[in-house]
């Protein structure tokens, strides 16, 4: 019995994007998992990115397919991932979950899998207001949400400066875009693929009236 993942997520300098390519990796992993990785349409003009120094990020997007709101319904489990922006989640994550209300009529994520992802540019940026204000849309929806246990002991990681908690994967970009995802932030990012999957597999078999 095959499982479909699918990775939402919105990026704008390129930081969800490896974290998205790490939870996919993951979900791959799991027996029988087809993943899908894609993006949310982008809002701020070409110019605009440009200016913001966005311009390079995006274009090694280019190849990466636009979700819809109808084909969210294909999937059994779905990992969005997104930047912050003041606590929240992206306006581009938003808005395209504001067009879902069609799907939210028909019911048609009742009993999928939901799980999120983040990053900030500091510590205490909002990685965890981020994700849990996001699972509000997601219960609106009625999907079983899945975060990241402690059994992944890198969220336990006190070695180093670093993302990552029970809600989902995080990733630190700092102030100013710079810092990358570290190899401990894509380890649970990969544990969160991985155990998504399998969570949907095991709630595909059972199955959910």
């Amino acid at each position: 019995m095959s499982v479909k993942v699918q990775v939402v997520f919105y990026s704008m300098y390129g930081h969800v994007h490896q974290m998205a390519e790490a939870i996919a990796a993951g979900a791959r992993e799991v027996e029988s998992a087809e993943v899908q990785l894609l993006q949310v349409p982008e809002l701020v003009p070409a110019e605009a990115l440009e200016k913001a120094g966005a311009s390079g990020a995006k274009q090694s997007m280019a190849d990466v397919p636009y979700a819809t709101p109808e084909g969210l319904v294909e999937a059994d489990a779905i990992i969005f991932g997104t930047p912050t922006r003041f606590g929240n989640m992206a306006s581009q994550m938003r808005n395209f979950l504001d067009q879902t209300g069609g799907v939210w009529v028909k019911g048609g994520l009742i009993g999928k899998v939901g799980s999120v992802f983040a990053s900030t540019g500091t510590q205490h940026g909002g990685q965890e207001t981020t994700i849990t204000s996001f699972h509000t849309t997601l219960l609106h929806h009625g999907m079983v949400i899945v975060g990241v246990p402690y059994s992944e002991t890198r969220l336990s990681n006190m070695d180093e400066i670093t993302g990552g908690t029970p809600y989902g994967a995080t990733t630190l970009a700092g102030a100013d875009g710079s810092r990358q995802p570290s190899e401990n932030e894509l380890e649970i990012a990969r544990f969160q693929g991985r155990y998504v999957a399998r969570i949907a597999r095991r709630l595909k078999k059972g199955s959910i009236d």
